[in-house]
């Protein structure tokens, strides 16, 4: 029921909304990327996602950018205790990349560019396909019993896969995952409804989506192809314009102006209200759209707004 916070919800301490770190150093500077935090934090944020991968696609980068801009944001406020920070390894999914040895040797590294001792939460970022699940598990079982990671995730994982490595941490008696991290959004929806969210309701794993705006597709920003062309976020854009996207983005900017709301508010608050969802990923660039974003948490649609985006998307 979209009337209704899910339970979900729970698990985030302050406002149902995860700010995502991959624009820092990217597409934004240390400096604008301290004043986006700084807005979020002010209006009652506390929760980011980063990876030990931002932004290696940046020429010239080479991973860890937006983590040292968070640690050195985290010490120079003062603000750690009450942050909950997430991060991740194992970005391209390439064969071995969750192997014990790198597993631990990237939660070293993010560690230091946090400027912390632990990460709240720390995800295999992809399967690999090839480490053994049981080594998965393990690794990342040891990592919260030490106290280094409190929480453990997975992005990206198949039902199967994630159910599997799950199943493997219960035999040996270890910590599982349980938060998933899966695109999800109004344009992209088969592949985490269906299995993936059978499997988060029965396990009681929480999901936080990312690309939940469909990397700014669905903020109404755009009227054509063509404004996009030559940007960074180009191929997740006409990815989105080509699963049906203009004609959600109708019926979003139709339901926006009855509720007196932005698209992309009503986008994410439809997020908000699915079952198993902790609260969506999003970026922001600037302070006006963190504010932006934080009223998208506060908003709770009605049963005839939920029920036509699901219809029609």
């Amino acid at each position: 029921m979209a009337d209704t916070v899910p339970v979900a919800h729970a698990y985030i301490d302050g406002i149902p909304l995860v700010l995502g770190g991959n624009v820092f150093g990217w597409t934004i500077d240390r400096d604008r990327s301290f004043a986006v935090l700084d807005a979020f934090y002010e209006a009652g944020g506390r929760m980011i996602d980063t990876a030990e991968g931002y932004s290696n696609w940046v020429p010239g980068h080479k991973g860890g950018e937006s983590e040292a801009i968070i640690g050195e944001w985290l010490q120079a406020r003062g603000v750690r205790s009450e942050m909950r920070i997430a991060t991740k390894t194992g970005q391209g999914g390439a064969p071995g990349s969750l192997i014990p040895e790198k597993v631990c040797a990237a939660l070293d590294g993010s560690l230091e560019r946090l400027r912390t001792d632990y990460v709240d939460l720390f995800y295999a970022h992809r399967d690999d396909g090839t480490t053994p699940l049981d080594e998965v598990a393990a690794v990342y079982g040891d990592l919260f019993h030490s106290g280094r990671a409190r929480e453990l995730g997975a992005s990206n994982y198949t039902a199967e896969r994630l159910a599997a490595v799950i199943d493997a941490a219960d035999t040996l008696g270890v910590q599982h995952f349980t938060v998933l991290q899966p695109l999800y959004n109004l344009v992209a929806r088969d592949e985490f409804e269906g299995p993936l969210m059978a499997l988060c309701q029965k396990r009681g794993i929480a999901a936080l989506p990312y690309y939940g705006l469909a990397a700014g597709f669905l903020t109404g920003k755009y009227s054509s192809a063509g404004e996009w062309e030559g940007t960074t976020r180009a191929h997740s854009l006409d990815a989105a314009a080509a699963h049906g996207g203009w004609a959600i983005l109708d019926d979003l900017r139709a339901i926006a102006a009855d509720s007196g709301a932005s698209p992309a508010q009503v986008a994410l608050a439809w997020l908000n209200a699915q079952p198993t969802i902790a609260a969506p990923i999003a970026s922001a660039t600037s302070p006006e759209q963190v504010r932006e974003l934080v009223g998208a948490a506060r908003l709770i649609l009605s049963d005839e707004c939920f029920n036509a985006l699901n219809t029609h998307s």
